[in-house]
């Protein structure tokens, strides 16, 4: 008796803990309460087992602590055992027993007397069916906390396929994007014969490589077709370009550019040439910009005007 009267004020140490917010991550972290807390759940006395399941109740309001809780050893099983249980002592509590009718005895006279009076008892009688539907509601919050978090990451990756959908122009209605995956695309020569092949089409905005996986997205305005594309990469008889397109299921596939489906192409004929990299000296200094304070011919008030007037206004 003694025995059950000290795990019985243990476990109540335990739930009025964890009824304070401030307290239920530390004893989630803590080595040695949970488990003990497990432990009550096997407890042959059923207010030691109410009162694990009520610390339990309160720890698992915290929702930081819910994904440690479920993957704690033993605790959904015991928390199946419990369910179990009552459930049975539910079903055979029905007909008359004299322990039955003693509890209830005592949770009259725990009515009838306030706490302050001689006969506080510091507990209550709870019956199979209250202890299990604790146990169950227990069970189904820490059993839905692995659908939260898997929940929260589909949207966080959903939230990115947005972002980056965003970035990509997806929602300008004047230019869409094309991704290519182009047979051949393995050195920076190879690149080169792309990027002229790309470069020679009107309406072709802005294109990106990723060699390592010989991909080539390419923005483009709404009016040009996607064939326009492979036509001008596949003239070059050493690239093959396929287009990559989204799949039902989520994934990949690839979308060849035949030959009967080639496309006129309208090429930039204007395309100004690169400008040399070294710079080239000056072959007319008679015809070179005037820099500041270059005006110093002149004398007078004229000569100073100038010169205000060429610092103030030089760009």
């Amino acid at each position: 008796m003694s025995g059950e009267m000290d795990a019985l004020a243990i476990v109540n140490q335990l739930r009025d803990l964890a009824a304070d917010p401030l307290n239920r991550r530390a004893i989630v972290e803590d080595h040695g309460c949970l488990p003990g807390l497990i432990l009550f759940l096997d407890h042959t006395n059923p207010q030691v087992v109410y009162s694990a399941l009520l610390a339990v109740r309160y720890l698992a309001e915290c929702r930081a602590n819910r994904e440690k809780m479920k993957d704690e050893l033993g605790m959904m099983l015991s928390l199946q055992n419990v369910m179990q249980k009552t459930e049975q002592e539910s079903s055979s509590h029905h007909s008359f027993c004299p322990e039955r009718w003693g509890a209830l005895q005592c949770r009259a006279l725990g009515y009838l007397y306030s706490s302050d009076g001689p006969f506080d008892f510091g507990w209550r009688a709870t019956s199979p069916g209250e202890t299990k539907l604790l146990a169950s509601e227990v069970y189904e919050i820490l059993q839905a906390a692995g659908k939260e978090e898997a929940e929260q990451a589909e949207a966080a990756a959903a939230s990115c396929r947005r972002k980056a959908q965003f970035f990509l122009g997806s929602t300008n209605k004047r230019a869409k994007t094309v991704v290519l995956h182009i047979d051949g695309l393995d050195d920076s020569a190879r690149r080169g014969m792309c990027e002229e092949a790309l470069l020679k089409i009107r309406g072709v905005i802005s294109f990106t490589f990723q060699m390592a996986v010989k991909r080539c997205v390419v923005r483009i305005r709404s009016d040009l077709k996607a064939e326009a594309l492979g036509t001008a990469i596949n003239s070059t008889k050493v690239l093959t370009a396929q287009q990559v397109l989204k799949a039902e299921d989520g994934g990949e596939r690839m979308v060849p550019f035949h030959e009967g489906e080639a496309v006129a192409v309208e090429e930039n004929t204007d395309i100004p040439d690169y400008l040399p990299e070294d710079e080239s000296p000056s072959q007319d200094p008679d015809k070179a910009v005037t820099r500041v304070g270059a005006i110093g011919d002149g004398s007078g008030w004229l000569s100073t005007a100038a010169n205000f007037l060429t610092r103030s206004f030089y760009w």
